[in-house]
């Protein structure tokens, strides 16, 4: 996930969403920073990387305006995320909905 600003993008993935750093390495002006699920601390990890390669923005871009998610989580309740996350302030863009084989929410 590219991030503009580690400090923000940690907080927010720590206290609004839960995830708990897993990797917080100071790299000279980059870090490398990661991210995991407090209920699979060993499972797979989520790098807030640099924003700042030339190429980053316009891959933004095109996938925003594609309307393609830049990743997704898998939940167990996806109602109680949504309440949880709404009440933390989290902007959804669709609220809980069936999508044919899942149920998704955006934000």
């Amino acid at each position: 996930m590219f991030v503009d600003d580690w400090n923000k993008a940690g907080n927010f993935y720590t206290e609004v969403l839960g995830f708990k750093v897993k990797h917080n390495i100071s790299l000279g002006a980059n870090r490398w920073l990661t991210v995991v699920s407090e209920e699979d601390p060993d499972g797979g990890e989520l790098l807030l990387a640099p924003s700042d390669h030339p190429t980053t923005q316009p891959f933004r871009d095109a996938i925003v305006a594609d309307g393609i998610a830049a990743h997704s989580f898998q939940v167990q309740d996806l109602d109680a995320e949504w309440k949880k996350l709404s009440d933390r302030g989290v902007n959804f863009i669709t609220e809980p909905m069936d999508a044919g084989v899942v149920n998704m929410a955006v934000f």
